[in-house]
């Protein structure tokens, strides 16, 4: 929530790493008057839910809360910097936390170089530890400012944590560098105020990546082993459903990439995982798929379990297949580093299916391979 050109665009840009077109575009109505930005969109792993500006005339924004509070877990209040006028926001989220007293805030101070002199650039290193200025270089009126702007949370009711952030999202044409400045402790203040899950899901979409290919579809990987885990949950549909999201997910990265499934593809793929994983992936799964026709057991520890497992392969099969598609269009054939990743992205992935929440009655180990 914010105000017209508080920069809440420009923070979902940041985040995700899609440009100003996607995000333009990605954006559809869920009131009259609100938007939802579903990032990914053909796997949604995390939804940003955006208000009109706060403070516009005839503007109501109580509707448009109600729809967001409904599936949401985290606050993101943006202002900026130097704008002391911010009634109508503080008044808004005075009447979510009303509702919502446990959930967290965070605070972005956004448009920072609004500050500075001409022909001044960002303060290195960042000087803005929890969002106050504290380096004595920085423009006194901006310490003012912030201050100020902090004090207006003193009141706020509710007992959930509170954390402010200093940011300045700029165009490469503006000339500051680095353009996303304060991004890492946007991204640490989201972390440490979000339920493990969010934090989970932030921390994997921005993982770093060698290519740009591969940092669009990281999160792509994720979005379908989270449905895979949904799909491998319910008795019998897992059979059904979970192949085609994996098979779903395999076209969607090689589309990320440029690239066909074709039948020598998928052959050299198979090879590259290797004989023994293909086999026991196709063993586990029919094993979990009976486990759940257990009455009881089955529909308890045993779907638990299943989802887990299933988000794992899902996401281990996702990762060996971006490591497979970016060698082969860089016109490379290497099976071991397929391999390699598939084992590692599956032991990696039982500790992210506990941390978003995927329910298992594993013991945390998975499946060896």
């Amino acid at each position: 929530v914010g105000k017209v050109q508080a920069g809440k665009s420009s923070i979902i840009q940041a985040l995700t790493g899609c440009d100003e077109a996607e995000i333009g575009n990605g954006f559809k109505a869920c009131t009259r008057t609100a938007r939802v930005f579903d990032f990914p969109a053909e796997a949604p792993v995390i939804r940003f839910l955006d208000t009109r500006g706060l403070g516009e005339a005839g503007y109501d924004p109580e509707a448009d809360l109600a729809v967001a509070e409904a599936g949401s877990h985290l606050l993101l209040v943006v202002m900026r910097a130097m704008d002391p006028q911010q009634d109508k926001v503080i008044e808004a989220i005075s009447e979510v936390r009303k509702r919502r007293p446990s959930w967290p805030v965070v605070v972005a101070h956004t448009s920072i170089h609004d500050a500075y002199a001409p022909g001044k650039g960002h303060p290195l290193p960042y000087p803005f530890p929890n969002g106050e200025a504290v380096s004595i270089a920085m423009p006194e009126l901006l310490v003012r400012s912030l201050a100020h702007q902090r004090r207006l949370f003193e009141a706020l009711s509710g007992n959930g944590p509170i954390h402010f952030v200093s940011i300045d999202f700029t165009h490469v044409e503006d000339g500051y560098a680095p353009r996303h400045y304060g991004l890492d402790a946007l991204v640490q203040a989201i972390s440490e105020a979000a339920p493990v899950a969010v934090s989970a899901t932030l921390r994997e979409i921005r993982a770093g990546a060698s290519d740009r290919y591969t940092r669009q579809a990281r999160p792509v990987v994720l979005g379908y082993a989270g449905a895979a885990a949904v799909a491998d949950a319910v008795p019998v549909a897992g059979a059904i459903a979970v192949p085609g999201i994996q098979a779903k997910m395999l076209h969607a990265l090689a589309a990320h990439y440029g690239l066909d499934w074709d039948r020598r593809a998928l052959a050299e793929f198979g090879g590259c995982l290797g004989v023994g994983i293909v086999a026991r992936f196709a063993a586990q799964f029919g094993i979990r798929e009976l486990v759940k026709l257990v009455p009881g057991y089955g529909q308890t520890v045993g779907a638990a379990a299943a989802a887990a497992s299933s988000f794992a392969t899902t996401y281990a099969l996702g990762s060996a297949a971006l490591v497979f598609l970016r060698r082969r269009r860089e016109g490379e054939h290497d099976p071991e580093a397929v391999a390699e990743a598939y084992r590692q992205s599956l032991a990696r992935a039982f500790q992210l299916a506990r941390d978003r929440g995927v329910a298992s009655g594993d013991s945390g180990e998975g499946p060896k391979s």
